[in-house]
């Protein structure tokens, strides 16, 4: 049986939305395990004298939970 956890991550990139989920997943990854998948729930842009300065995106990413030694038989 797999338990897996979603949880919220916050990316910006000066260059695009895509890149700014790249970069999420890939931060993410180096300190959570088995992340799995990834759902943007929110994207939005900050703008600065009417040009873009920032693509932000609100990650939902899920990873599986390690199975747990209690109960097991050795």
């Amino acid at each position: 049986m797999s338990v897996a956890k979603v949880i919220e991550v916050i990316s910006k990139s000066k260059i695009s939305f895509e890149d700014a989920i790249k970069q999420g997943v890939s931060r993410a990854s180096e300190t959570v395990n088995e992340v799995t998948g990834a759902w943007v729930k929110d994207q939005s842009v900050e703008i600065n004298n009417g040009k873009i300065t920032s693509y932000n995106v609100l990650l939902k990413l899920t990873f599986v939970l390690k199975a747990s030694s209690k109960g097991k038989s050795k």
